[in-house]
């Protein structure tokens, strides 16, 4: 069963929807909407695209990304290799949308 879930950046306000099924990561989802959000490796090393997760839950594709144990706790996430499981509220302050 495919299973939708709600993005919602802030501050910048947008919301987009990304299919669960799908496996896209919250960067590849938001590029999709058309909004682009910093990044550089997309593998979850040079935290280029760090944000703060203000709710939800999201799974990693890469076994430890690059956070440390305080940035977990404290709801970072990198968006280029986290899937949401959940709808997500993400604090991304440098997210535009395309011009």
């Amino acid at each position: 069963m495919t299973t939708n879930h709600t993005i919602t950046l802030l501050p910048l306000g947008s919301t987009f929807q990304v299919e669960s099924t799908a496996g896209a990561t919250v960067l590849t989802a938001a590029e999709a909407a058309g909004i682009n959000l910093p990044n550089s490796c997309r593998n979850g090393t040079c935290r280029t695209c760090l944000c703060r997760l203000a709710s939800g839950t999201v799974r990693y594709l890469v076994e430890w990304p690059g956070l440390s144990i305080e940035e977990k706790r404290e709801d970072y996430l990198l968006p280029c290799v986290a899937v949401p499981t959940s709808d997500l509220v993400v604090s991304a302050p440098l997210a535009k949308r395309r011009a």
